[in-house]
């Protein structure tokens, strides 16, 4: 049974809809062909900690760009966090070419959107998603199992494919003008280029997909972060993005810096029960150790510093609010750094 919230409006009320934007051409252009119909359009904004086109502290620039471009379109930003990382632990629907949980991902967006759309009265949603544009989530089974899952199913429109699917609730009701709605499929870009061109829309800089968790690399270390954290926290996230990772036979974790700017931000992101190792009068890389076996990460630290090393180099350790100068060389012999320890405990 419909909610009120879906009964058709009458003439003189203008039709809200809530459009799922990203920032990428395709969901500026689905918002500006609602806009074209005299809809009028809410953006919704989602960010996560895998985000590779967000800023520290801010939302993806070309969201701000893309609600220029539309005329200053009301826009909602949304950060995913903790549960969002409890999902890309254990998606339903497995994974893509490396961690991307691309279904499930688009399923909690949906339901997000939807508790939005109701909540300002907004009579259906609207993505930019094109049929066969992604081989996990853009193919027409997986757009069903979206819709049905989301809870959201009839009210979901994508005005850019609409023609390639059965007409949606917005269309049959009369909301939305079906004969304007586009029958684009499969991955090359051209016609959404030319439409961008024909609508005059000419900045759109963030690419469709930017998310950290297609990148092998970067799958590889999260996998191995789920496989050792019990419970996982965004807050840990930014030095997941930082440093070469390391996991020791022991299940101790090395994390070397790769360049000055990761440096700094190791001795901004360790927390105090974590290890960190600075080379003090050598230029090397800073180390941070999640467990106890200083020797191998200092072994690392030699591994990734090019010049060589003398016998009087020094480095800082700090964890648990201590910090000690240690000559470098002393920290590899086994007898010095467990009588070492125990004194820093």
């Amino acid at each position: 049974m419909r909610s009120r919230a879906y009964n058709m409006q009458s003439a003189h009320v203008k039709i809200k809809t809530v459009g799922l934007l990203s920032g990428g051409l395709d969901s500026t252009l689905a918002a500006k062909l609602m806009m074209e119909q005299e809809i009028d359009v809410y953006a919704i904004n989602f960010t996560s900690p895998f985000c590779t086109c967000t800023p520290k502290k801010a939302g993806c620039a070309a969201v701000v760009t893309a609600v220029k471009e539309l005329g200053g379109i009301a826009l909602k930003q949304v950060a995913l966090r903790d549960e969002y990382l409890e999902m890309v632990r254990n998606p339903k629907h497995g994974y893509g070419s490396g961690m991307n949980p691309c279904i499930d991902c688009r399923i909690m967006k949906i339901k997000k959107a939807g508790e939005y759309m109701r909540r300002i009265g907004a009579s259906f949603l609207f993505t930019g998603e094109v049929l066969g544009q992604r081989p996990m989530s853009q193919h027409r089974r997986a757009m069903d199992i979206i819709d049905l899952e989301s809870g959201f199913q009839g009210y979901i429109l994508r005005p850019l494919s609409a023609a390639n699917f059965e007409p949606t609730i917005p269309e049959k009701e009369g909301w939305v003008d079906r004969s304007k709605m586009l029958g684009i499929s499969g991955r090359s870009r051209k016609a959404q280029i030319a439409l961008a061109s024909q609508k005059g829309i000419q900045d759109y800089p963030c690419p469709a997909g930017g998310c950290l968790l297609t990148d092998k690399n970067f799958a590889d270390k999260t996998r191995d972060y789920f496989n050792y954290t019990e419970h996982p926290s965004v807050k840990d996230i930014p030095l997941l993005k930082t440093g070469r990772h390391f996991r020791l036979e022991n299940g101790d974790k090395v994390i070397i810096a790769r360049n000055g700017n990761e440096c700094r931000k190791l001795i901004d992101l360790r927390r105090e029960s974590d290890h960190l190792l600075v080379p003090l009068n050598f230029s090397g890389p800073a180390v941070i150790l999640q467990g106890s076996s200083l020797p191998a990460a200092v072994e690392q630290m030699l591994y990734y510093t090019k010049k060589p090393v003398q016998e009087t180099a020094l480095i800082t350790h700090a964890h648990m609010g201590n910090n000690k100068t240690v000559f470098l060389y002393e920290t590899l012999n086994k007898s010095f750094m467990s009588a070492y320890l125990q004194a820093v405990q």
